[in-house]
């Protein structure tokens, strides 16, 4: 399939409001020290372990920043908050940007700062293509959040698998392209311009990759089974960004590769099955991603390869 293109007059984008840090205060022990926090959520105090995990974003520099999967939900979010709370600029990308009514609303309010492009995690020539545009704009990356994945798809018949006898292969097949092969893809296409950016005159100390995974991706931490095709895909997420990390590490590129898990979070791909989750333990977007940017913000280089939660603790693989 061909890449849709777009002229360039319709990235270019509305007006910028004042810069706003976020909600919440922290002690830092350092540059990129490790810090105890309390955060105020649904009325209550949540005070994060000691780790990466925070809430102190207000005023990076972020360079040249790409949220795949930016459309909806937390990529949605991930980009509102690095054009709200962050300097640089902002590139989001999705299957038809055309489509995406909160993205072009985002582009009124932000001119010059957001650029929107067609990136289809299933199809590698979109990934290339873009690499080549943002090449050709900016020569640079800073920041690469990979955020597009898939639960269930009602219309493909896609449900996680509560029994053996459920599994489907097609289906196993497409969770896997899209969750675990679509972001090594982008890391693939993306990784030059990574390594010509790496955090140079940035607030960070190197280029950062961060891929979405989750907890049920943890084989160490899977008690309960079900959900192959997603536990699977994430696990496998899991190993190619640890592997893409060695890689950077051994030929010295200025790049840390790390996972997060947002924690359960009131959007689409939870939707089904939030009646399960805990009180007090659903996530609004505003609030996970708050802490995600936290960690991405305070990572450094011996964090690379490292599976992290949304309060900054590290997973078990």
């Amino acid at each position: 399939m061909a890449l849709l293109r777009i002229p360039k007059a319709i990235f270019k984008l509305g007006a910028v409001p004042a810069t706003e840090g976020l909600c919440g205060r922290h002690t830092q022990l350092g540059s990129w020290g490790w810090s105890s926090r309390m955060t105020i959520h649904s009325g209550r105090p949540v005070i994060a372990a000691e780790g990466l995990g925070g809430d102190g974003v207000g005023g990076v520099d972020a360079g040249v920043s790409l949220v795949q999967g930016a459309s909806r939900g937390l990529g949605l979010e991930f980009v509102r908050q690095l054009l709200q709370k962050e300097k640089g600029h902002v590139i989001a990308s999705c299957r038809d940007p055309l489509s995406a009514a909160d993205l072009s609303s985002l582009k009124d309010q932000h001119a010059g700062r957001l650029t929107l492009l067609p990136l289809d995690v299933t199809k590698e020539n979109t990934i290339e293509e873009a690499a080549k545009l943002i090449s050709k704009e900016h020569g640079r990356l800073d920041l690469l959040i990979n955020t597009a994945g898939i639960l269930h798809v009602s219309s493909l018949k896609i449900q996680p698998e509560t029994a053996l006898l459920k599994v489907n292969p097609e289906a196993m097949t497409l969770v896997y392209q899209i969750n675990a092969v679509g972001p090594l893809l982008v890391m693939k296409h993306m990784a030059a311009l990574l390594k010509k950016g790496g955090g140079k005159g940035t607030s960070r100390p190197a280029a950062i990759i961060a891929n979405l995974s989750a907890r049920v991706g943890s084989i160490g931490d899977n008690g309960t089974g079900g959900w192959y095709a997603y536990r699977a895909s994430k696990s496998a997420l899991n190993q190619l960004t640890k592997t893409a990390s060695l890689e950077f590490a051994r030929k010295r590129d200025p790049i840390v590769s790390i996972l997060l898990h947002p924690g359960t979070v009131d959007t689409d791909l939870s939707k089904p099955f939030q009646r399960n989750v805990p009180e007090g333990k659903l996530f609004t977007r505003e609030y996970s991603v708050e802490r995600l940017l936290g960690i991405i913000n305070r990572i450094d280089a011996k964090d690379n390869g490292k599976f992290f939660a949304w309060d900054g603790q590290e997973i078990v693989w």
